[in-house]
This record gives structure tokens, sequence and C-alpha cells, in this order.
């Protein structure tokens, strides 16, 4: 059975990105996920950083090919124009 405290927390801290990057190995990694399975501060810790990767991630996509900047670019140069 598996103790939850506060230095196992501290423990599993110190090894979670590593966890979550898939970079630990496997004694560590069944460490890590008996103990996400039963503390949910580690679990909410866990999911707090997969959500910032993912923020990450998506920011360095390109934008979709959809022609949208184009039109938005075109109806700002209509705006610009001089009115007649």
């Amino acid at each position: 059975m598996f103790t939850l405290t506060r230095s196992e927390c501290k423990k599993i801290a110190g090894i979670l990105q590593a966890y979550l990057d898939g970079e630990a190995g496997p004694a560590a990694a069944r460490r890590v996920a008996e103990h996400l399975d039963v503390c949910r501060k580690c679990g909410l810790d866990a999911n707090t950083y997969l959500a910032i990767r993912s923020a990450l991630a998506a920011r360095n996509q390109a934008p979709a090919e959809d022609g949208a900047i184009d039109r938005l670019r075109h109806f700002a140069e209509q705006l610009a124009e001089p009115q007649q």
C-alpha cells in the first residue's frame, strides 16, 4: 500500500516532469503512477503541467490556411480607401 506524506509529494514533484515527458525510468514511472492514483494535489499538478505544455505547443502552430487572413486584409484595405 502507498502512504501519502509531504516528503513523498516532494519526491514525486522532483520527477513528475520527467515522468510526464516519458523520460523517467521504469521504477520511477511506476512510483509516480501509483502516487498519482491516490494523491489529488500531485494529480492536479500533473494536469496543470500537461495543460501548459499543450497551450505552448498550440502557440507554435501556424494559422490555418483557410483564407481568413486574406479576407480580413482585403476588408481592411476597403475600409482604408477614400470614400467617394
